[in-house]
């Protein structure tokens, strides 16, 4: 095996030819990283291959568990357990109800609830029958909330607990025509909701089994997590059944075990906690403690009363962790591991220490990729592995290619795409394998899908699955996390559209045209949004029409998508097509010593936009609690 790995192995030596393990860590020390990664990858493949060849299915790995360990505690949620057996009868009448609904197996039903177990029963469920559940961000309103619901073409709704949902839908309810919408909780009588609690009430919880999905196959739909891009519109991406087989094993990559505990504090419709976290505890038969909401001040309390073994992180998490004063218990729990990403290099070590957290496992993928990166030696700041050896045992191979400010890949005189240097940025894109070509990334027709895609990359007829982000490697092909490109950015954990944002502002009879990107602020995680606007002819800068802008935002668009400063300029820069520039107002940022045009920023307490002065930036900076 080892010469067959020689002779594929082009690194421009001579004499590889029949090389030990031994002599390879002596020519390349970089290479006993590799092994480690080649090793667990290979234990987390077989076991995905095994599942695929066994139509073992997510749902059929969870009623393994329940016939396994029926009294062992699936869910830890607000001081109750939730066993297996008992998240399974829930999830039984949840089938029941819905099987009187005739639908089709592969038809979609939208969810959207906050963290609960009822979350995960209804997902459960609906995989009884066959039925893709699609998983609505509780934070879009209106067009963006309509336009979700319409995407994934869901044929029914679940509300969860909570007014906030609630009123969300009911802006868009008169759009939604005769989609039934079933609601938790009260349902007032002539209303058009539908009770969710009553059809539960009524259902039995009769186990529903394999011969109820006899027709299921892998490359219909498990769910759809909706992901934000450069079309302005959140898209629905596909998680097929084999890919949530997949995905139930990346947790593989640490060990991750059915002893283990994962705290989940993250909403469950992102890809991290509904697809990474609680498809690897289904996979495992593990446990998940369960968080309504993200909360620094009760965190490592929750964590030591449930006896966490494993945490699931964004880097924002880890930062106001570390924002709460000191305690004495800070370093006492069980943690063994932290999983997640975009954990900053400046904190990573601070976090490490106070909170006696052994292992880091920094990841870096895409809901709708076909390739992630995992970072298992501990490395600070690192976001996985690309050397040419994994690339060449590697079925989806991964490069860094130059690419131009707005994303767009640069093409040799050949018409090929150029790798990039060591040190150098560079665009991710990783090979699309001929099996899955004819398969789509997202719901929604080829246009979409076909913008995620860059052919005839090195050869005449290759496909390339394109991240639109930028990466570097470092000389031990370590690769680090660089920034977003194109017309995305993220803040507070989540993705925001730069052209969702200049709809929503585009939309108000007061502006003549809105510029949205995002600005760095100094000891932030991500980038905050920041709108160069252009007001209708002869309108003044004035209270009122500042209160009006900001309420609109406040209507229209989730908070962490709601500009945290606006930029009066004269007049728009565009290129001769007239497509907005961007780059030069991202670095310009927000300081007004730097900028001229009148700045303002979001000031939640007095619902408005205030003056950011060169009096007010310093305090501003201080005090902000962004």
């Amino acid at each position: 095996m080892t010469s067959k790995v020689a002779k594929r192995l082009d690194l421009g030596t001579i004499g590889l030819e029949g090389s030990s393990v031994v002599e390879l860590k002596k020519k390349f020390a970089w290479i006993e990283e590799d092994l480690i990664c080649l090793r667990q990858g290979q234990k987390a493949g077989i076991r995905i291959q095994h599942d695929v060849d066994n139509e073992r299915y997510l749902i059929r790995m969870f009623e393994e568990d329940v016939a396994r360990v029926p009294q062992k505690a699936f869910i830890l949620f607000e001081d109750r357990v939730y066993t297996y057996e008992y998240v399974d009868q829930q999830a039984n009448k949840v089938a029941h109800v819905v099987s009187q609904w005739n639908l089709q197996m592969g038809d979609t039903v939208a969810m959207m609830m906050v963290n609960e177990p009822a979350f995960v029963w209804t997902f459960l469920g609906l995989q009884k029958l066959g039925i893709a559940a699609a998983f609505i961000n509780y934070n879009v309103r209106q067009k963006s909330l309509l336009h979700t619901v319409r995407a994934c073409e869901a044929k029914a709704l679940i509300l969860g607990h909570g007014e906030q949902i609630f009123h969300a839908v009911e802006e868009i309810k008169s759009d939604l025509g005769d989609l039934p919408i079933y609601l938790h909780g009260l349902v007032k009588p002539g209303s058009g909701y539908l009770s969710w609690d009553e059809a539960m009430e009524r259902a039995l919880p009769v186990p529903v089994y394999i011969k109820s999905r006899p027709k299921l196959t892998m490359t219909m739909p498990c769910c759809y997590i909706f992901t934000s891009g450069t079309t302005g519109l959140p898209k629905p991406a596909i998680i097929t059944q084999s890919r949530a087989i997949g995905i139930s094993k990346f947790f593989q990559l640490c060990d991750f075990c059915e002893n283990d505990i994962v705290y989940i504090t993250t909403p469950l419709y992102h890809s991290a906690a509904s697809g990474i976290a609680m498809m690897a505890v289904i996979d495992q038969g593990a446990t998940m403690a369960l968080r309504r909401k993200f909360s620094a001040s009760h965190y490592w309390e929750d964590v030591r009363k449930y006896d966490v073994t494993v945490i699931q992180y964004i880097g924002e998490l880890c930062r106001y962790l570390l924002a709460v004063p000191e305690h004495p218990d800070d370093g006492k729990s069980r943690v063994r591991a932290a999983i997640g990403n975009g954990l900053r290099v400046d904190i990573w070590e601070k976090f490490v220490k106070r909170f006696n957290v052994p292992k880091i496992y920094e990841y870096f993928g895409a809901t709708e990729g076909t390739a992630a990166f995992m970072n298992l030696s501990n490395k600070i700041g690192a976001c996985g592995r690309l050397s040419p050896f994994l690339n060449m045992l590697d079925p989806t191979p991964k490069y860094l290619v130059k690419c131009t400010d707005s994303g767009v890949p640069v093409r040799d005189k050949s018409g090929r795409c150029v790798p990039v240097k060591i040190g150098e940025p560079g665009l991710l894109i990783a090979a699309v394998p001929a099996r899955y070509q004819t398969l789509d990334f997202y719901k929604g027709g080829k246009d979409i899908n076909e913008k995620k895609v860059i052919r005839n990359v090195f050869e005449d007829g290759d496909v390339y699955f394109n991240f639109g982000d930028l990466l570097m490697l470092d000389k031990d092909y370590f690769t680090y996390f660089v920034d977003r490109v194109g017309d995305t950015f993220r803040w507070k954990g989540e993705n925001v559209s730069t052209n969702e944002v200049s709809n929503v502002l585009n939309a108000l009879d007061i502006i003549h045209d809105a510029n949205v990107y995002g600005v760095e602020i100094p000891g932030k995680d991500g980038r905050a949004g920041m709108a160069a606007i252009h007001l209708e002819k002869n309108l003044p800068i004035n209270e009122k029409i500042l209160k009006e802008i900001y309420n609109h935002c406040e209507k229209n668009l989730p908070h962490y998508a709601q500009p945290v400063f606006l930029r009066f300029p004269p007049e728009m820069s565009v290129t001769v097509t007239f497509k907005q520039l961007k780059t030069e107002f991202v670095k310009d940022g927000f300081n007004p010593h730097c900028i001229s045009d009148p700045l303002f920023y979001a000031d939640d307490r007095k619902k408005t936009y205030s003056p950011l002065t060169k009096d007010s930036y310093s305090q501003f900076l201080a005090q902000s609690k962004l």
